[in-house]
């Protein structure tokens, strides 16, 4: 019998609207390097191909059970095409950074088909330098940790002589099964392991409540009414907190911002205050914040803390049978917001996650990058699964950092020079933040609702500020660099439209209680 989706999975694909696609994303920029032969969409599709085998559900799509008597199944697709995930797209010449994050934001913002294996990758040519940029979209419910990795791990070598021919092998398609097959063995499956059977009730529900939060969105631009305020909060676990400035109604655009950061930097934070440099991030991430959110259109004071839902490495249980040998558990920490001091700040974060050290069970920063290939890729994407779980608190940003490798990595023999994540955003959540580092640099990846945020550069740019004030803390500084603000009429617009459209959705609700 084919694998079944579990719960969670089924929430995740339930979630999946055209509003807020669950899938996660994590763009490499390549270059050749001498003797390695052009990076184009041909070169990337072959060493794609010959790392499928690493991937098997990477070739499986998923198969509904008819009357929905169970979840679902992953089969194998016998008609699968890789021409079809794996696309070409030319930037005008020569395509800068900024082009790149735009393209990036556009990509990222649409769904998956469905009726295929849930992945893509873009191969972005056209880039400065001859560099090509790799975007990879890939569903939260096919990257689990246990079974499969994700696509980017399993593409990136330390050997620059490694070739797709090492690993190509031949594939055949398992026999799909019918529609009575599928009832069959739901209904056996439900009557031989109690287990089962209520796991494959919360499967119909968890589908059930993904039709009711689409038909609300389609039909209110947003999720109104009673059903679908129901489905919505029972399948991501609640709301942002009351109040909280980066929640709001999702748009279906989004922003793409990146600030890179020597890594140095961070560490000389770390060294002088006897902190983790997991602890610099977050204090960096408060310390933007706080600068940040005062400056927007009725944003005001802050006056809580920020609740940043943190997803974290720790070591399995017994039971685990991860294929990395590590797990992934969502914890929330507090961010001093508040603070002006960034060493206060710094000193609130550590006191903040201590506890969660003490246990025993985190995983240090030395062994996650000591995990072959790329693995930030995908530990990005179970954070983000963790993150839409439905048994977690309220949150008001959610923050991915994982730390990557420290020595140059490669594709098909061309260097990797640059990496970062794009988070995909929960609904009601207007910003969602990735880190990992690489060769030397930090690189935070910022994800945000395109017409909420259109002073997302603004943010960036409060980021390295809270980078120079903590390093400053250390007796060294650097100075701060320049970065593109929103003009007042960006802002004016995003305002205009963030009004209508919430203007747009009382009125709806007001007409569905007549």
């Amino acid at each position: 019998m084919p694998q079944r989706l579990t719960p969670l999975e089924v929430s995740l694909l339930a979630l999946d609207t055209v509003r807020t696609p669950a899938h996660v994303g994590t763009v490499t920029v390549l270059e050749p390097t001498p003797g390695s032969g052009p990076v184009d969409r041909a070169a990337v599709a072959a060493l794609v191909e010959s790392r499928l085998a690493y991937v098997p559900r990477y070739r499986q799509r998923v198969v509904a059970v008819p009357g929905r008597l169970a979840a679902p199944v992953w089969v194998d697709d016998d008609d699968f095409d890789l021409a079809t995930h794996v696309r070409g797209v030319v930037l005008p010449r020569p395509g800068t950074s900024d082009q790149l994050r735009e393209l990036v934001a556009r990509l990222l913002a649409r769904r998956l088909d469905r009726s295929r294996p849930l992945w893509e990758v873009h191969v972005v040519e056209g880039l400065e330098g001859g560099r090509v940029a790799v975007v990879e979209k890939t569903h939260l419910a096919l990257v689990d940790g246990d079974d499969t990795v994700d696509l980017a791990q399993v593409l990136l070598d330390v050997d620059p002589a490694s070739s797709e021919d090492t690993f190509a092998s031949a594939w055949n398609p398992g026999l799909e099964p019918g529609p009575t097959d599928l009832v069959v063995g739901a209904l056996w499956e439900s009557a031989q392991d109690p287990v089962r059977a209520l796991d494959n009730l919360r499967g119909v529900v968890a589908g059930a409540l993904g039709v009711a939060l689409a038909v609300g969105e389609v039909v209110g631009g947003t999720v109104v009414g009673g059903l679908g305020e129901v489905a919505g909060d029972v399948l991501r676990g609640g709301r942002p907190p009351a109040g909280s400035p980066l929640a709001g109604n999702v748009s279906p655009g989004r922003r793409v911002a990146t600030l890179l950061v020597p890594l140095a930097d961070l560490q000389a934070v770390h060294v002088a205050h006897g902190c983790t440099v997991d602890d610099v991030v977050l204090a960096v991430v408060a310390g933007g914040l706080r600068a940040w959110l005062p400056t927007r259109d009725g944003a005001g004071r802050l006056d809580r803390p920020l609740r940043a839902l943190v997803p974290t490495t720790v070591l399995e249980d017994e039971t685990g049978t991860s294929s990395l040998g590590v797990a992934v558990e969502a914890r929330v920490v507090d961010l001093p917001t508040g603070e002006p001091d960034p060493l206060v700040r710094l000193d609130e974060v550590v006191r903040a996650t201590q506890g969660q050290r003490d246990d025993g069970r985190a995983v240090g920063a030395r062994t996650l990058t000591e995990i072959p290939g790329f693995a930030p890729a995908t530990l990005h994407a179970l954070g983000a699964r963790v993150a839409a779980g439905t048994a977690r608190p309220p949150y008001d940003v959610l923050v991915v950092d994982v730390p990557g490798p420290q020595v140059p990595l490669y594709a098909g023999g061309a260097r990797l020079t640059e990496t970062f994540p794009v988070l995909p955003l929960a609904p009601g959540h207007l910003l969602a933040v990735g880190v990992t580092s690489y060769d030397g640099e930090v690189v935070f990846g910022l994800t945000a609702d395109r017409d909420a945020v259109p002073d997302l550069d603004d943010l960036v740019r409060c980021l390295d500020d809270a980078v120079a004030d903590l390093l400053g803390t250390t007796g060294r500084a650097r100075p701060r660099r320049p970065v593109r603000v929103a003009s007042p009429a960006e802002r004016r617009a995003a305002a205009s439209k963030a009004a209508a459209r919430a203007e747009a959705a009382r009125r709806r609700a007001l007409a569905g209680r007549a």
